[in-house]
């Protein structure tokens, strides 16, 4: 099955979100940190990490196909 470089774009995107969200929860875990502090600290960091992934631009709204 061949991808579109659009659905390649979109699940390379996943990937770094889940990475991204692995990191923060070993820097939690490492840092003896409070359950709500991490979940603020991921919620924070998410949006940042998503506005700065430049993938986001080959498959976002708008995007041609």
């Amino acid at each position: 099955m061949k991808l579109s470089d659009k659905h390649l774009a979109a699940i390379k995107s996943y990937a770094r979100a889940v990475i991204a969200s692995g990191i923060t929860v070993i820097l939690a875990i490492a840092a003896d940190m409070r359950p709500e502090y991490a979940i603020l600290l991921g919620s924070v960091l998410a949006p940042v990490i998503k506005a700065i992934d430049p993938t986001e631009k080959q498959y976002g709204i708008g995007t041609k196909e």
